[in-house]
């Protein structure tokens, strides 16, 4: 007999004695099915509100249209919105362009006025609320021309520029300059002292003070005064623009209220709306992007 056998012989009683024990079975639990209620209810209160208020103010401007015989309705409107877009960047002429062409000029001379205003409003109110004689110097100045009407600034603009696509431009420069040097002087007001006593025992350089604690901690505080300042730039070159003639959505609108085309220019009101919710819309993008308060 070989060792094998005997290792067999001698295991097979001790096997038999003691006999193999399964192991206990693990309840695996399934997770719970994910219930479409929930997801649902949240994406009917996000929707609903304001799909119903879209449906309402269509309805009520239906029932207007339909009461009187000036105001076209909103699916006359509708057709002719459908004909203005199906080419918007026709050139006919100097002054006989695209409702496209139209949005793109009055986008660009708002970008120059408003590029101006933040490239010197800002820095102004970083001195003003750095500095506390500026800031008393410049307080009653900014307070008295700060609630002047904008369409009162453009005569002042045609007489030093003698052109109206700068003079749009200074109104629009003029008018959006306020937000940007109060919302970025309150900031630079609102930082703790003890930062920037921290600054001064560490020897900070004064750009040093503005990069490291200034500018952070303003930073929500300018965004809202950008905010501001590009919807006060967008609501102007509309007004702007009537006065001024060229091309732009100002002098679309009044073009066609020459011509007697309402459809047209409750067309533009939207286009404006649009335009201005879009601008809003990217700028708290921005700002959530670079700042925490807006993330929150």
């Amino acid at each position: 007999m070989n060792i094998t056998a005997t290792v067999i012989e001698m295991r097979g009683p001790v096997a038999a004695e003691c006999p193999v024990r399964a192991a206990p079975a693990r309840l695996v639990v399934a997770p719970p099915p994910r219930r479409a209620g929930p997801m649902l209810k949240r994406v009917a209160e996000v929707v609903l509100p304001p799909l119903l208020g879209l449906v309402l103010f269509i309805g009520v401007w239906a029932l207007i249209a339909k009461t009187g015989d000036r105001l076209p309705g909103p699916g006359k409107t509708w057709v002719s919105a459908v004909q203005i877009f199906s080419d918007p960047f026709y050139v006919k002429g100097p002054n006989d362009q695209g409702i496209g062409w139209n949005i793109l000029a009055s986008l660009k001379r708002v970008g120059i006025g408003f590029g101006l205003a933040a490239l010197i409003g800002i820095p102004v109110g970083f001195i003003v609320g750095r500095v506390a004689v500026l800031n008393a110097m410049l307080s009653p100045v900014i307070s008295l021309l700060r609630p002047v009407s904008p369409l009162a600034w453009l005569p002042i603009g045609l007489l030093v520029f003698k052109a109206a696509n700068p003079a749009a431009i200074w109104v629009i420069f003029i008018s959006s300059i306020w937000p940007l040097i109060i919302n970025t002087s309150v900031g630079v007001s609102r930082v703790p002292q003890d930062y920037l006593n921290v600054a001064r025992v560490l020897n900070l350089s004064e750009w040093k003070v503005l990069t490291r604690i200034l500018l952070p901690a303003t930073l929500p505080f300018i965004l809202t005064g950008v905010r501001l300042s590009i919807g006060v730039a967008w609501l102007v070159i509309v007004a702007a623009e009537m006065l001024t003639g060229g091309v732009g959505i100002g002098f679309w609108v009044w073009d066609e209220w020459n011509n007697l085309n309402v459809e047209h220019i409750i067309i533009a009101i939207f286009v404006v709306g649009i335009v201005g919710l879009l601008l809003e819309q990217a700028l708290i993008l921005i700002a959530r992007r670079f700042s925490h308060e807006y993330r929150a």
